[in-house]
């Protein structure tokens, strides 16, 4: 019988979400900047940032979109940057889908929007969606850059992505976690690139 979700469970989550962030400060910040660095040049030259991801990788992508066109901080007023989220379409997703199968609902889109110098973000936690592995692929054929934002072993796309980080966690919320805060260090870098005279 699990333990009941008293203050001191509760406090448990907590200090191992905390411990996951710490390792990740400790392992992977290289790995980060070198992400946001290619992020922010994309930028920079007015190129499309792309973001697919399934599930709660699906929302991280709309929510990074959304701070990239909108803005991330109040009262920084700089212009809006390219970002597209890959899934959030349903007319696109569904016809996809249907026509060609689920595996390729990333892919196709990559296809449609993306030409070189822009960047594909493929966020999963396994590393190993095969929608996501195909959208990869894809973005490769046609010069697009890949970013991984991973978990785990980073799976295949470890190594077929251009550059990643790993959340060294195997808890896929723990995870999600830390990749909203590794994309919030994106979105920060991304700014400061495009409009240095505002800080």
């Amino acid at each position: 019988m699990p333990q009941p979700f008293n203050e001191r469970r509760i406090a448990d989550l907590i200090a191992e979400s905390v411990a996951t962030k710490q390792q990740l400060a400790a392992e992977r910040t290289s790995d980060i900047r070198i992400c946001g660095e290619m992020l922010a040049t994309c930028a920079a030259s007015n190129r499309l940032i792309m973001f697919c991801g399934n599930g709660g990788s699906a929302a991280d992508s709309q929510h990074l979109a959304a701070e990239l066109v909108v803005r991330l901080r109040g009262g920084i007023e700089r212009r809006a940057i390219a970002a597209l989220a890959l899934t959030v379409d349903t007319s696109v997703l569904t016809a996809g889908g249907n026509d060609y199968g689920f595996d390729n609902v990333f892919k196709r889109q990559v296809e449609a929007f993306g030409t070189e110098g822009d960047v594909l973000v493929a966020i999963t936690t396994s590393g190993t969606s095969k929608n996501i592995v195909m959208a990869v692929e894809e973005a490769k054929k046609r010069g697009v850059l890949t970013i991984g934002l991973l978990g785990g072993s980073g799976g295949v796309l470890k190594d077929m992505c251009d550059a990643s980080v790993v959340v060294p966690s195997t808890v896929t919320a723990r995870i999600q976690e830390s990749h909203i805060l590794i994309g919030h260090i994106w979105c920060e870098m991304i700014e400061e690139a495009i409009a240095p005279e505002l800080f």
